[in-house]
């Protein structure tokens, strides 16, 4: 059963806008018409939660389209923001640490807490 925009958009909280849009980049391919109409199959609805993943996860359109291409670009793409995603969550780890114990701390500077201090030289200055 092939639905029209409205009822894609509805289903995956996606405006309409942005599913024309990723068509007019080649994000999702161009539906059926009928009646001058877009009429979506229902594995368009996988693709926008797919893109929506993507987005989510920090993936640029760019970066989305190229996940699209051959095998060998793909995979060169996918360890790059493997890299850049697992440096993202050490940096939150710290972040989390970082204000967990500034929630416990009863220094006024927190920088000067030497618990923290302890805490902070663990970190490798490049992660």
């Amino acid at each position: 059963m092939r639905m029209a925009i409205g009822q894609l958009a509805e289903m995956t909280d996606v405006p309409a806008s942005a599913i024309r849009f990723w068509e007019r980049h080649g994000l999702l391919p161009a539906p059926e018409r009928e009646s001058g109409q877009r009429r979506y199959p229902p594995q368009a609805a996988e693709r926008i939660v797919l893109l929506r993943k993507f987005q989510q996860a920090g993936l640029s359109l760019a970066e989305v389209r190229e996940f699209q291409q051959d095998q060998p670009r793909r995979q060169a793409m996918i360890r790059a923001k493997v890299a850049e995603i697992e440096q993202r969550m050490v940096d939150l780890d710290h972040a989390h640490q970082l204000l967990t114990h500034a929630l416990q701390c009863g220094e006024t500077d927190i920088v000067s807490c030497p618990t923290f201090r302890e805490q902070m030289a663990t970190w490798s200055p490049s992660g």
